[in-house]
């Protein structure tokens, strides 16, 4: 690769500002649009109530942000009116603290079962429904219960295409919000790029990644460095690795910014890229490029797929998901959990509509030697798809 200007880890991070302060979070109005909407779905659908548990659904449709625990501490969205929120007795002041958009709020003690109460709510709402459906992060331990005191008086359902119809369709808000958040990891991934040297540890360069991100007012969420054969493995290799000449490098870092997620990959050469790391490289472009070019409105996910994997295996590699090849899915959805609907995979039929975010990553993986993987995240226009990042122009230029 071209030689970047260095500049060491340490002056990249004198030189970053806390850029989150700057973007204003989702208004209660759209909280309360959002809650409407779920809303309009569950009528359609005969739901009676759905159960958010303390999941990142809670937080897209009250803004309450709870950490799991063995306490039940989560909320009940009814068909119609104001959520419910359920807390332990002792953590209702801090539950107050943290609604934006008003509802009862209703406590049990430690000696009491909050499955019961639970139940006995959702039952005893004067809405329309005949079925409890519950947010799919909640755990076995809570919806068990509930189930059994819920008996025959409602069936009992999922409701994850409840929430991922609305959870997939970002708002110019939610679009906003992620893109600071991809600019923001952009420049962590080019100070990476021009502070490695030979020598550097995968744990160093996490490490300031890590510090990159908190410096930017982001709250980091993971950080992969994989050198030389480990970039063929797509989750890397369970050990610290130091890097030579002539490695592949690949960085896959992301953080967020009001609970939006950013993640994105880059790969190149440290140092002069042979003829056969080129050659891979451009075709894993091509790949990308190719699901880019297939993401149009109505199109479906496991078309994109399709087009970036057909040009792998056009290529000798694969087919399907063998290696050498394309082992996984080329794209997930991207919003306040960095894997979400809609996921661009085989047998995903649900058409692309304007709002849906996603990510490009046909991985090239071929074990025992190196793997590119080039990631970038879409969000769909009504005149199609839209990076939010630049995608690398070469292996020597992976940042312009």
């Amino acid at each position: 690769m071209s030689a970047p200007a260095y500049r060491s880890f340490e002056q990249s991070l004198l030189e970053f500002d806390n850029i989150a302060v700057t973007i204003p979070p989702i208004s209660a109005e759209e909280l309360n649009a959002r809650v409407a909407k779920l809303q309009g779905l569950m009528r359609t659908t005969g739901v009676k109530a759905v159960y958010l548990d303390t999941s990142t659904s809670l937080t897209y449709f009250t803004a309450i942000t709870l950490a799991a625990s063995e306490r039940m501490h989560g909320a009940i969205i009814p068909s119609s009116g104001a959520p419910i929120y359920i807390s332990p007795a002792f953590e209702e002041p801090k539950t107050e603290t943290l609604i934006i958009n008003s509802g009862e709020i209703a406590v049990w003690e430690e000696h009491e079962d909050p499955a019961l109460l639970v139940a006995d709510l959702v039952c005893g709402l004067s809405v329309e429904g005949d079925s409890l459906a519950f947010d799919p992060a909640t755990p076995f331990v809570f919806s068990n219960p509930i189930t059994a005191y819920v008996g025959d008086r409602l069936k009992v359902v999922g409701a994850k295409d409840l929430i991922a119809e609305c959870r997939q369709i970002k708002s110019a808000t939610e679009i906003a919000i992620i893109q600071a958040a991809m600019t923001a990891s952009l420049r962590v991934q080019k100070a990476v790029w021009e502070g490695l040297y030979e020598g550097v540890s995968t744990t160093e360069v996490t490490d300031f990644i890590a510090a990159a991100h908190t410096k930017l007012g982001m709250r980091h969420t993971f950080a992969a460095a994989q050198f030389g054969e480990a970039t063929a493995y797509p989750h890397g290799v369970p050990y610290a690795q130091t890097l030579r000449q002539g490695d592949m490098v690949l960085i896959d870092l992301g953080a967020h910014i009001h609970r939006y997620c950013s993640d994105i990959t880059r790969t190149y050469v440290f140092g002069q890229p042979t003829e056969r790391q080129r050659e891979i490289w451009a075709l894993e472009q091509r790949a990308q490029r190719a699901a880019f070019d297939a993401a149009r409105i109505g199109t479906a996910c496991e078309e994109v797929d399709f087009a970036a994997r057909k040009v792998l295996i056009d290529a000798g590699y694969g087919p399907d998901y063998k290696v050498p090849g394309l082992p996984h899915r080329t794209g997930h959805g991207l919003g306040m959990d960095v894997h979400e609907e809609p996921y661009i995979v085989l047998g995903n039929k649900t058409p692309l509509e304007p709002g849906m975010v996603f990510s490009d990553e046909p991985m090239l993986a071929i074990y025992g030697e190196c793997g590119v993987r080039l990631e970038d995240i879409i969000y769909m226009t009504e005149d199609g798809p839209v990076f939010f990042t630049e995608p690398s122009q070469s292996i020597e230029r992976p940042f312009g």
